[in-house]
């Protein structure tokens, strides 16, 4: 999925994330907190979601407030993942400058050392995000360009279904 945020000096960033769940409470995936990203949400706890499929000229966009999710629930899924992965998150210092790429092997290896065998404990700045949605936008391409926009727009508890203009 596609992840907006907004950072301290009010400038957007968009990159693509990688979905690890959804459910009652929210989308959810996983990061480094000190990335650009985790500094966004720590200045403005809101983000924007897309996914696009382009083959089918559908889009389906997300806007909410976010939350961070328990440790344990980050534990749990950082336990899940392959052991490079785990010490991938240890070595990199992501969203940061590295002198080259021999810099960021020698940190693996480094975190490869810290942490022989299969237990690799979650960095303390590696957590979860969970975008809690406000309003959902259904995008429906066609061929005469008027577009099928639908929006969904949480108001409390209740959800209020609007048609919007192409």
């Amino acid at each position: 999925m596609t992840l907006a945020t907004v950072g301290a000096g009010g400038h957007p960033a968009a990159r693509v994330v990688l979905l690890k769940g959804i459910d009652g409470r929210g989308f959810t995936f996983y990061t480094n907190r000190d990335s650009r990203k985790g500094r966004d949400l720590a200045a403005h706890p809101h983000a924007a979601l897309v996914f696009l499929w382009v083959e089918l000229e559908r889009q389906v966009r997300i806007e909410g407030t976010v939350d961070g999710v328990a440790d344990a629930e980050a534990d749990a899924y950082f336990a899940s993942r392959p052991r490079l992965s785990r010490l991938s998150a240890w070595a990199s210092p992501q969203s940061a400058p590295i002198a080259d790429r021999r810099a960021l092997e020698q940190r693996l290896e480094d975190a490869d050392r810290r942490h022989p065998g299969e237990r690799v404990p979650r960095p303390p700045n590696w957590g979860g995000y969970r975008v809690v949605p406000s309003l959902f936008e259904f995008w429906q391409g066609r061929e005469s360009r008027l577009h099928d926009r639908i929006a969904y727009l949480r108001s409390g508890k209740r959800w209020r279904i609007v048609r919007l203009a192409p």
